[in-house]
C-alpha cells in the first residue's frame, strides 16, 4: 500500500490537480493519504471567485473563433455479439442507470489524523470540495449515474457508532447534487475495513456486524425517502487487509473460507437492517459484493446472495480493473487493440463467467469500479479498452461505473478523466469511447 503526504500551501495547485489517489482495487489498494510538511497547515477550502461584471460603458471584444481540431486519436467499432439479457424490472432498472462515474477520493478519504475539521476529509485527498458545476458536467458528459464512495469511521463516536450530524448533512448536500439532475447514485461504506471496525473474519465478526448494522441503520434513516434513484452498496471491497490473501482467495485455505461466509453474513445484516427501515428501503435496489469485491469474490462457490423480504431488488457489485496486465500494474502493458481478439478476451472471458452465474439466473450485475490507469503515451489503447470494454458489459446486460481519483501527475495511479480545480475534462476521447457502446451494442 502506498501513502503519500502532501498539505503545504505550497502544494495546492499539485491537490488541485490530483495528485492523490485513493480507492481499493482489484489487485492492490489505491488509498494515499495527504499528509502536512513540517511547518505547513491544511491548506484552505477554495471559494470559487465570482466573474467579473463589466460596466455599462465596456464593450468586449470577442475572441476570433478557433478552428476545429480533429482528435488524433480514434473511436473504434466493436463488433459484440448482444447476448440474451432477462426482461425484468431489475434488468432494465440497471440499463437505465446506463453508465456510471465515481466521485473517488473525496468523502472517501480517510485516516487524515491531521485534520482539526471532520469536513475538510472532502478535499484531504482530491484538493478541492464537490461542487453542483461538477455534477452537472458529469450529467451534461452522458453518465447517468453517479457512485458516491463514502467512509464513515473517522466521523463516527460512542459504542453504537454514532454518525456525526455534520458528516451527514455533508453526505446527503452531495447526494442531493446528483439527484438533482437526475442522476442514480450508489452509495457505500467505502474505507472502514479495519479490525476496529468491520473486519470479514469469525474473530471480529461481533464487532463488524455491529458496525455495520448501526452505520447502515443511520443511513437508511436519513435517505428513506429517496425514491429508486438511490441505490445502497453494503460494502465496499470486503478482504482480510493486511493478510496474504487480502486480494486474492485461495478455495481450499480455511481462512479464505471464513472470510467469505463471514463477507456474507455483513450482507445479509446490512439488508435485514436498511429493509427494517421505513420510506422507500423495504423495497430498495441494494448492490452487494463479494470477498474483495472481485469477480473471483462473487464467482466463488461460497459466495451467496442475503435472503431478502422482496423479490429482485438484490444486484451483484463487483470492481474489475481487469485485465489487470494493462488496466492497474505498473509495471504491465501499456498496450491495448482493441482489433486484437487476445487484448479483448482479457475482458470478455471474466464477464462471461459473470453472464453465466447472474445474468442467466435472473440476477443483475454492475461494476461499480474499472478504468484504465494512465500510462506514457498510451491514451488511445485507453480509448480502444474503455470502447471494448463498455461494448463488452452492455452486450452482457452490465452496467459500468469508471473510478476517476481526480489524478493526473507523475507515474501513479492516474485515472482522472475531469480535473476538478479548473473544470477539464483531460480525456475527451476516453469519454466519447465510454459513451459509443453505453446504451447498446446494436
Amino acid at each position: 500500500m502506498f501513502k503519500t503526504r502532501i498539505g503545504c500551501l505550497a502544494l495546492t495547485a499539485m491537490l488541485a490537480a490530483g495528485m492523490m489517489t485513493g480507492c481499493g482495487g482489484k489487485e492492490n489498494s489505491r488509498e494515499q493519504e495527504a499528509t502536512p510538511t513540517a511547518e505547513a497547515t491544511q491548506a484552505p477550502e477554495a471559494t470559487p471567485t465570482p466573474e467579473a461584471t463589466p460596466t455599462p460603458e465596456a464593450t468586449a471584444t470577442p475572441e476570433p473563433t478557433p478552428a476545429k481540431q480533429t482528435s488524433k486519436y480514434e473511436i473504434p467499432d466493436i463488433v459484440m455479439e448482444a447476448k440474451e439479457v432477462p426482461d425484468t424490472d431489475a434488468f432494465q432498472f440497471t440499463k437505465d442507470m446506463k453508465i456510471g462515474w465515481n466521485l473517488g477520493n473525496t468523502l472517501d478519504a480517510s485516516d487524515c489524523t491531521w485534520l482539526d475539521d471532520e469536513l475538510k476529509y472532502e478535499s484531504a485527498w482530491c484538493g478541492v470540495i464537490t461542487m453542483p458545476k461538477l455534477i452537472q458536467s458529469v450529467k451534461e458528459k452522458g453518465f447517468n449515474t453517479i457512485r458516491i464512495p463514502v467512509s464513515w469511521h473517522n466521523h463516527v463516536s460512542g459504542e453504537d457508532f454514532e454518525i456525526s450530524e455534520v458528516w451527514m448533512a455533508r453526505v446527503k448536500e452531495v447526494v442531493d447534487m446528483a439527484i438533482d439532475e437526475g442522476l442514480y447514485v450508489i452509495l457505500n461504506i467505502h474505507h472502514d475495513n479495519n479490525e476496529e471496525y468491520y473486519y470479514p473474519t469469525s474473530e471480529h465478526l461481533d464487532t463488524s456486524l455491529h458496525y455495520v448494522s448501526s452505520v447502515w441503520k443511520q443511513i437508511a434513516e436519513k435517505f428513506a425517502d429517496y425514491d429508486d434513484h438511490l441505490i445502497f452498496e453494503t460494502l465496499n471491497e470486503p478482504r482480510m487487509v493486511g493478510s496474504n490473501f487480502e486480494w486474492w482467495i485461495n478455495p481450499s485455505d480455511a481462512s479464505c473460507k471464513d472470510a467469505v461466509e463471514c463477507v456474507n453474513k455483513l450482507n445479509q445484516a446490512a439488508v435485514d437492517t436498511i429493509r427494517a427501515t421505513a420510506g422507500n428501503n423495504p423495497t430498495r435496489y441494494i448492490m452487494v459484493p463479494g470477498y474483495d469485491a472481485s469477480p473471483d469474490g462473487a464467482l466463488n462457490a461460497g459466495f451467496v446472495l442475503p435472503e431478502d423480504t422482496v423479490e429482485n431488488k438484490l444486484i451483484v457489485s463487483v470492481h474489475a480493473y481487469t485485465p489487470y496486465n494493462f488496466a492497474l500494474d505498473e509495471k504491465g502493458t501499456s498496450s491495448f487493440d482493441s482489433d486484437k481478439a487476445s487484448d479483448v478476451r482479457g475482458i470478455t472471458e471474466f464477464m462471461d463467467k459473470l453472464y453465466d452465474r447472474f445474468i442467466k439466473n435472473n440476477i443483475p450485475v454492475v461494476i461499480g469500479e474499472f478504468g484504465a490507469r494512465a500510462k506514457s503515451g498510451n491514451v488511445q489503447d485507453r480509448v480502444d479498452f474503455s470502447v471494448a470494454y463498455i461494448a463488452a458489459a452492455r452486450a452482457r446486460g452490465i452496467t459500468c461505473c469508471w473510478w476517476d481519483n481526480n489524478a493526473f501527475i507523475g507515474t501513479g495511479e492516474n485515472f482522472g478523466l475531469v480535473d476538478r480545480a479548473p473544470m477539464k475534462w483531460r480525456f475527451e476521447e476516453i469519454v466519447t469511447g465510454l459513451m459509443k457502446y453505453a446504451e447498446s451494442v446494436d
